[in-house]
């Protein structure tokens, strides 16, 4: 088959420079929602309509197996299948999508694809209780399809029927460029509806054939911010589903937000308002606190990911600890049994197995060995205002509270750095590292006292 998705529509509802195609829903561009499910149908071809002015969309979803095609002029839904006629296959039906109807399920297509066939005019309805807005399908007393009215041109009695046109439709291609030929601008809005096709196969004596969505909401649009919040829910809601029928166990259904792509092992437990971004994989047994981000991270089996902590492009091994409100930023690879705890900055950094920074410290641009210890406010000066540079702890070091170190510098094996200390040359091993300090102790001293208010009378 040929799928066309039209996307040149102007959008102006929602009050955005950004065309609405592009508009986020669950963490991605609503017209890639409808390109994937379009992919999952393997069309011959596939054609985006985009408007003159749409190079953002051109940028955003360009790929091998997508052409596009340009409807110079906003002139209707009928006018932009037009432009994409020269890009087709002519012996095979064209199935027309919209690039701000993203929820729509392959499975459906496919039923309605089957119905239609080659030869018949596929038209994909629905029955809602509130139809204002939508198009009317007009029967006969047969039930047979006559046309399909929109919302603007219909009369009392046409505006009564809650049966509705969703305007995905299966065309046979053969017909189609005739049917487009025909159409005139005699509406309301002056355009060229793709709607007034019907009653040309109809004249031609063309089977119309209707089918249903098993979901209301697969055929909702986007035409403001508003709607787009509400596909938003229930994008949300069907995804929070998916992951309790797997086994994950969800404190709440309603507040999680998954923003791409969410993979879960066995007995996985997530806490509420937990932001999961592009690509994250969570392994058996992890455990993920409440109000935590996690974007395009591997969590590893038995993992505890603490309150308030932000994961991203990082990779922490089973079993490690972290959080609450720690930070791991890209670069940040952590083996097993790593301890990171609160107000910890981890970025570019390889934490071995059995590391621990648990209190108010940066790690940037190192290579920690495994069981080293860092104290609190430890932090590697990587940066010297110009370029980075690489700090390396050697495995069973012990770093006291307050210590910074200097980068580039090697603290090896085993050695120990005394609280408070700057260290800017490598440190041998098994050595102790301080820098000389003068402590002096001044007896009897008395310290500053408050004024009584007595002696402002």
């Amino acid at each position: 088959m040929n799928i066309v998705i039209l996307t040149a529509g102007g959008g102006t509802r929602m009050r955005s420079a950004r065309p609405k195609a592009l508009h986020p829903l669950a963490g991605r561009p609503l017209l890639t929602h409808v390109l994937e499910t379009a992919r999952a149908l393997q069309p011959v071809k596939q054609v985006v309509v985009v408007s003159e002015n749409a190079d953002d969309i051109r940028r955003v979803v360009a790929a091998p197996d997508i052409d596009f095609a340009v409807q110079p002029q906003p002139l209707g839904t009928g006018h932009a299948l037009q432009c994409a006629l020269s890009r087709l296959n002519p012996a095979l039906p064209i199935l027309v999508l919209y690039g701000d109807v993203p929820l729509i399920c392959a499975a459906t297509l496919k039923r309605l694809i089957q119905a239609a066939g080659s030869n018949r005019y596929g038209i994909l309805t629905a029955i809602l209780d509130r139809p204002a807005g939508y198009g009317r399908i007009v029967r006969d007393s047969a039930g047979c399809v006559l046309r399909i009215v929109e919302d603007r041109d219909a009369n009392g009695a046409e505006r009564a029927v809650d049966e509705i046109n969703t305007g995905i439709v299966s065309i046979p291609a053969g017909r189609a460029a005739g049917w487009l030929a025909a159409l005139n601008t005699h509406n309301a809005q002056g355009e060229r509806y793709l709607t007034d096709t019907v009653e040309c196969a109809v004249a031609d004596g063309v089977e119309i054939v209707t089918v249903q969505p098993e979901d209301r909401w697969e055929i909702f649009g986007v035409n403001s911010q508003a709607q787009r919040t509400q596909l938003e829910r229930i994008v949300q809601r069907n995804i929070a589903h998916a992951l309790l029928n797997d086994g994950v166990r969800l404190a709440d259904a309603a507040r999680i937000d998954v923003r791409g792509a969410l993979k879960c092992g066995r007995d996985v437990s997530i806490d509420v308002n937990c932001v999961f971004e592009g690509r994250v994989v969570l392994g058996d047994g992890v455990c993920i606190g409440p109000n935590c981000v996690l974007k395009n991270a591997v969590i590893d089996a038995g993992a505890v990911i603490r309150a308030f902590t932000h994961i991203e492009e990082a990779n922490i091994g089973a079993r490690s600890v972290i959080g609450p409100y720690a930070r791991l930023r890209p670069g940040a690879a952590l083996d097993a049994e790593v301890h990171i705890g609160n107000f910890v900055e981890v970025k570019s950094a390889h934490l071995k197995q059995g590391a621990k920074v648990n209190h108010l410290s940066y790690i940037g641009d190192a290579d920690i060995g495994a069981r080293v210890n860092l104290g609190a406010g430890a932090i590697t000066c990587n940066y010297d205002g110009a370029r980075k540079h690489r700090t390396v702890i050697e495995d069973d070091v012990f770093i006291g509270s307050d210590t910074q170190l200097v980068a580039p510098v090697r603290v090896a094996r085993g050695a120990t750095i005394a609280a408070g200390t700057t260290v800017w040359k490598d440190v041998p091993e098994r050595a102790l590292a301080l820098n000389e300090k003068t402590q002096i102790a001044r007896l009897g001293y008395r310290r500053p006292e408050k004024s009584s208010k007595k002696d402002f009378k």
